[in-house]
C-alpha cells in the first residue's frame, strides 16, 4: 500500500497576503492606465468600465496596500508619493501586456463578427451610416444589424452592443462616450420677413412631433439674449426627413437639429439647399450631445468599442458645446 510522500517543509504554497493579492499583474495595469488617463473617467471610457467600477478597483488596492495612491481634488487627479513610486513598475506591466495583446493580434482587420446597433432615425440615417460604410471597408468581416428608432433600448435585455442616443444624462450602469454636440436651428428656402426668432409666430412652421396645439419655444442667442416665442405649426409629424424635404420644396420653416440639414454648397446636384436661419440663434431643447453608450467590460465586444472609437474620432470629438441653460419645454423636439 502506497503512501503520498510528505510534503518537504518549506515547499508548501506560500499564502498571499492581501497587499500582493491586491498588485497582481491586472491591478498595476490598471492603476497604470487610470495614471496616463489623468481621470477615473477618461479611465473608464479607455477601459470600457464604468466611472463607479474604477472608483471600486482603486479603492481596493489603496485599502489593501495601506497607502493612498491618488492625490484627489475637484478639478484634477495626481500621484501620491507612494503613487509615483509604484507607477514605474506598474507602467512596464502595462507595457508588457500591451505588447502581448498586439502580438496575438496581427492586424485590427481581424475584428468580425455582427454588431447589433441603435440609434435615433435622425442620427442614424444622416450621420451614422456614412461612418457605418466607411468602417466596413476597413473591416469587411464585421457585420450590422442596424435598429433606427426613438425609442429607449434596453441593450442587455434586447442583445444589442450599441446605441447612439441623443441624451446629456447617461445611465450610470452603461459606458457613455459623448460623440456629437449639436444644436436645433430654424432652417427655409426664403428669408423675407424673417429677421429674428420672434418672426416665426407668422411664418409657416413644420415641427416634428406636434399637434395643433401651440408650442411654447425658448430660442437663445449665443451672446445670452433669449425670446420666448408661441409657434403654431402648419405641418407636423413623426418623420422629420419628410418635414425636412418640405422646408426644401419651399413649403415652410423646419426646426431641426443640425446633423440633419445638408449645409448650402453640400447638397446634391439638383437638390435645394436650405439657408440657416437667425445667425446667432439656436432652439433650447434641453439636450445637446449624442452619445455612445455600450455594456461595460467584459459583457461589452472588442468590435463595439473599436467602432465607438472610430465614430469619435471620426466627428472630430465633440464640438462645442451648448451653452443654453437646462431649462425650458422640450416637448416632441427631445425625439430629434
Amino acid at each position: 500500500m502506497s503512501t503520498k510522500p510528505a510534503t518537504p517543509p518549506g515547499v508548501g504554497r506560500r499564502r498571499q497576503t492581501p497587499a500582493e493579492v491586491a498588485l497582481d499583474a491586472n491591478a498595476l495595469e490598471l492603476f497604470a492606465r487610470i495614471a496616463q488617463a489623468g481621470s477615473f473617467a477618461q479611465a473608464a471610457r479607455d477601459l470600457g468600465l464604468t466611472r463607479a467600477a474604477i472608483s471600486r478597483r482603486i479603492a481596493a488596492i489603496e485599502s489593501a496596500v495601506g497607502l493612498a495612491l491618488f492625490a484627489r481634488s475637484t478639478r484634477s487627479l495626481g500621484l501620491t508619493e507612494a503613487g509615483r513610486r509604484l507607477h514605474a513598475r506598474a507602467r512596464a506591466v502595462r507595457e508588457a501586456a500591451e505588447g502581448a495583446r498586439l502580438a496575438l493580434r496581427q492586424t485590427r482587420d481581424q475584428l468580425d463578427g455582427t454588431l447589433r446597433i441603435s440609434a435615433t432615425p435622425g442620427f442614424g440615417r444622416h450621420v451614422l451610416v456614412p461612418l457605418l460604410a466607411r468602417f466596413r471597408a476597413l473591416h469587411p468581416a464585421v457585420r450590422f444589424e442596424l435598429f433606427f428608432t426613438d425609442r429607449r433600448v434596453d441593450l442587455l435585455r434586447e442583445g444589442l452592443d450599441i446605441a447612439f442616443r441623443i441624451t446629456d444624462s447617461p445611465p450610470e450602469h452603461l459606458v457613455a462616450q459623448p460623440v456629437l454636440s449639436f444644436g436645433v436651428h430654424a432652417y427655409g428656402q426664403r428669408t423675407e420677413g424673417l429677421q429674428q426668432p420672434s418672426d416665426l409666430t407668422h411664418a409657416d412652421v413644420l415641427l416634428l412631433g406636434q399637434g395643433e396645439e401651440p408650442y411654447p419655444s425658448i430660442w437663445q442667442h449665443e451672446q445670452g439674449e433669449r425670446q420666448e416665442v408661441m409657434l403654431q405649426a402648419s405641418v407636423w409629424g413623426s418623420d422629420l426627413d419628410a418635414l425636412i424635404e418640405l422646408a426644401r420644396q419651399g413649403a415652410g420653416v423646419v426646426i431641426a437639429p443640425d446633423f440633419c440639414v445638408q449645409e448650402p454648397g453640400s447638397a446634391q446636384a439638383g437638390t435645394p439647399a436650405l439657408q440657416k436661419l437667425f445667425p446667432g440663434w439656436r432652439l433650447h431643447v434641453g439636450l445637446s450631445k449624442v452619445q455612445a453608450l455600450t455594456l461595460p467590460l467584459p459583457s461589452g465586444s472588442e468590435a463595439a468599442r473599436v467602432l465607438v472609437r472610430y465614430v469619435r474620432e471620426s466627428l472630430g470629438g465633440l464640438s462645442t458645446p451648448d451653452k443654453t441653460p437646462a431649462s425650458g419645454p422640450t416637448s416632441g423636439m427631445s425625439r430629434l
